[in-house]
């Protein structure tokens, strides 16, 4: 059974959060651990988060996603800011383990003007360090990217390539339905849902693909720009979404809304991907 639900906030406290989850209906959330805009990391209380995972096993919220910083540059000639990305990674990691948190989604960071293979070699070492005495119950999830500004990750291969030359079990990868479109992969019907999960099964592996960001988008096939949009408004549409939420491969994956807007938009979301679930029309 596909587990799906929202990206949250815990700002207001892990009690609220756990309410607004199972109001709307999640199985799963998703949710930032410290300010998504930093690097910065201070001492967490893990008893506090361990009465987080009660809270959401009581709501019958059965997985839960932490999102690591947008800052996340693991691709960068910086050295200090790659230091500082693992850093966080592996902070973000800890208190996965902590609050029995299943994954820690990361993007990966953009190349800049730097020669791509010594570029990709960084990266390489980077989720090395970050995966080293990782929690056995505890996988990080690399997510697509839209491709823009020389970003790492933006097609299957890549991705592909990183998990064979990382080969750590705990290693997994999230596709992100916005950012495919935009980095060229036509889904908004289901052949074109085939071509991709045959790319993912021949590069990936169909059981490393552990997570899904089911986003629809305004922004062009190939427009290489990350801009998400409410389920079944955009150019993916229902019947793409369709396809690939019933694919037999997404069994036991988790599906993590991040689409914008306020509770209104939230619970209209939540909705669709109800419905898309329900119909199992071809």
């Amino acid at each position: 059974m596909t587990l799906y639900g929202l990206h949250i906030s815990v700002g207001a406290g892990h009690a609220k959060a756990v309410e607004y989850a199972k109001e709307l209906g999640c199985t799963a959330v998703q949710f930032f651990c410290g300010n998504p805009r930093s690097l910065r990391t201070t001492p967490f209380d893990a008893e506090k988060w361990a009465a987080f995972a009660d809270l959401r096993e009581e709501a019958g919220i059965a997985r839960a996603v932490i999102h690591t910083s947008y800052l996340i540059n693991l691709a960068s000639d910086d050295a200090d800011a790659v230091a500082r990305s693992v850093e966080r990674i592996r902070y973000d990691l800890a208190v996965a383990d902590a609050g029995r948190i299943a994954f820690v989604n990361t993007h990966l960071g953009s190349y800049g003007t730097r020669d791509r293979n010594a570029g990709f070699a960084s990266v390489v070492a980077a989720l090395e360090r970050a995966l080293d005495g990782i929690a056995p119950e505890v996988t990080l999830v690399l997510e697509n990217s839209a491709g823009a500004g020389n970003l790492c990750g933006g097609t299957i291969e890549e991705l592909g390539a990183l998990l064979r030359a990382v080969d750590h079990p705990q290693l997994a990868i999230c596709i992100d339905t916005a950012h495919a479109w935009a980095a060229g992969y036509n889904i908004d019907h289901a052949a074109g849902v085939d071509a991709l999960f045959g790319l993912i099964a021949e590069e990936i592996g169909l059981d490393r693909l552990r997570m899904l960001h089911v986003n629809d988008t305004q922004i062009p096939l190939g427009g290489r720009r990350d801009r998400h949009w409410h389920l079944g408004e955009g150019l993916i549409g229902i019947s793409g979404l369709h396809a690939l939420m019933h694919r037999p491969e997404l069994a036991d994956t988790t599906a993590i809304i991040e689409t914008p807007g306020d509770p209104n938009d939230d619970a209209r979301n939540m909705a669709t991907m109800h419905r898309i679930l329900e119909d199992h029309s071809a």
